[in-house]
């Protein structure tokens, strides 16, 4: 009896490494995908949202310039940057974000992005939401945080080139903080910074500078954008706080400057901030501990130990550890209810609303974490508390993830547009839904977009290629409907992951 006991144990202990590799298993018939086409059309995508005077090199030609009297009203410049979905407002967090996710993309994965031939256009993407920050950067302690209202703008259904909404812009300061935005904003700059430090130096360290100010703001004057700026509660709320995205700054101008003061600070408030004691189960433009935590395990795996003090190799631990829970979390492998729950046909989901900007972002941290490991000087191998996983199977994992998007799937459908014979035609998008303003200079109004454009059944006359769609609900059903928002609206967040996500299986790394 005890013998078959100790069987039984043994054989339950290896049922979830037993679903694992079910789940592994090719379930629907696909050819291999091009992921390098996936790049391109991933890196396009982001000149169809942009905002400004439009470059003579802009590929996306049925857009006009826009917005080129943005920030008139209150004396500064604020043309230029991206309109983060399918409106017009430029909301400063999730532009921040994306171009966070854009650099540290370029930083891991710019070879495999050259050799797509994609490099000079990422730096382009990149560039255009740098430039922009430069100008809202007005003083050392004054950030312009939006432009645009989101309530105005949604009654309005226009080309970007007709708009006559409120163009009203918001900023923090120290007697309106914001430091999520403020640390965002550093981070993303000082990630954009490592970015051009070969190719633009002059450049690198403009960002830097700025990057280093918008820190030191966004920690001296502490505060929740949302409350300084109430225009924004409605579309991009806080629900974290800013102790994520402070420790997120500190960590990129780290290792942007290797100054030990950025370290020490990631290690001295990682608890009162909450690097070290959040277990999360999803990395966001909001909720950024699973990326802080990510970027702390690197300094581990880099093979930095013997650089660092024993206090700061427990602390880094410690983040590690939460790091550790969210990939294990993503992956099926927590136990108390933690994980991530997937649709039947294998797909993370986290939210109805565009979840696919979860299955990008776990999918970026997944890829990042397992190459790190994989170099490391440790034990190669994640331990969770259901099972361990090599570096491989954590790949392997997420390839499925990206064929999901690009058409391996119950609907044979790829929720990247333009990708594939079977995609969203009608993509929740101003631009895109209503007739190109190079073909058609007649203004639009408000109304006459919505019963003209928006109310028709057609499909949109301008295919928004490389949008990454909200995607399917818990149940692998969508709807290619304009209305439906939830699952037919794209967002610059979306794609950014996913760029050095393509780029990592475009050309796989040889260990």
């Amino acid at each position: 009896m005890e013998r078959d006991e100790d069987r039984r144990k043994i054989l339950e202990s290896l049922i979830p490494l037993f679903s694992f590799i079910f789940l592994l298993l090719p379930t629907f018939n696909q050819a291999a995908f091009d992921y390098g086409d996936a790049l391109s059309k991933s890196l396009l995508y982001l000149e169809a949202q942009r905002s400004g005077h439009l470059p003579h090199g802009q590929r996306v030609t049925w857009r006009g310039h826009s917005g080129l009297t943005d920030g008139l009203e209150q004396g500064v410049d604020l043309v230029g940057g991206y309109y983060d979905a399918g409106d017009h407002v430029k909301f400063g967090l999730p532009m921040a974000f994306t171009v966070t996710m854009l650099s540290w993309s370029v930083a891991e994965y710019g070879h495999a992005i050259a050799s797509a031939g994609e490099l000079e256009h990422a730096l382009e993407a990149i560039k255009w939401g740098t430039d922009y920050f430069i100008k809202a950067h007005t003083h050392h302690d004054v950030l312009w945080a939006e432009v645009g209202d989101g309530d105005t703008d949604h009654y309005c259904w226009q080309r970007p080139e007709d708009m006559t909404t409120s163009r009203k812009a918001y900023k923090i300061d120290p007697d309106r903080p914001g430091s999520e935005v403020a640390g965002e904003t550093a981070a993303a700059m000082a990630a954009a910074s490592l970015v051009f430090r070969e190719t633009n130096p002059h450049y690198s360290h403009l960002l830097l500078h700025h990057a280093q100010q918008l820190f030191a703001f966004g920690d001296k004057y502490r505060g929740k954008y949302d409350t300084s700026i109430p225009a924004v509660k409605s579309y991009y709320p806080s629900l974290s706080g800013y102790g994520d995205e402070l420790l997120w700054a500190a960590l990129w101008l780290h290792r942007a400057t290797g100054r030990e003061d950025y370290l020490r600070y990631a290690i001295d408030n990682a608890h009162e901030l909450g690097g070290t004691g959040w277990d999360v189960s999803e990395f966001s433009w909001d909720i950024k501990y699973a990326g802080v935590q990510i970027l702390a395990s690197k300094l581990l795996m880099e093979g930095g130990r013997r650089h660092l003090q024993d206090e700061q190799i427990r602390i880094l631990e410690q983040y590690r550890s939460r790091g550790q829970h969210y990939v294990c979390s993503c992956l099926g492998l927590n136990t108390n209810g933690s994980n991530v729950r997937r649709t039947p046909g294998g797909l993370l989901i986290v939210r109805q609303w565009n979840n696919m900007q979860y299955v990008a972002s776990a999918s970026f941290l997944l890829t990042v974490f397992a190459d790190h490991l994989a170099m490391s000087s440790g034990e190669p191998e994640l331990h969770c508390p259901r099972g361990s996983l090599s570096p491989a199977d954590m790949l392997s994992f997420v390839k499925t993830q990206v064929d999901y998007i690009l058409g391996s799937n119950p609907l044979r459908l790829s929720y990247l547009v333009g990708f594939g014979p079977k995609y969203p035609t009608r993509v929740h998008h101003r631009a895109a839904s209503t007739v190109s303003y190079k073909v058609d200079k007649s203004f639009i109004g408000c109304a006459q977009g919505y019963d003209k454009w928006f109310g028709r059944r057609r499909k949109n006359p301008n295919d928004l290629v490389g949008a990454l769609v909200g995607g399917p609900d818990a149940k692998d059903e969508f709807r290619d409907v304009r209305r439906n928002y939830m699952q037919t609206e794209a967002c610059t967040y979306n794609t950014a992951p996913m760029v050095g996500v393509f780029a990592r299986f475009y050309r796989p790394i040889h260990k």
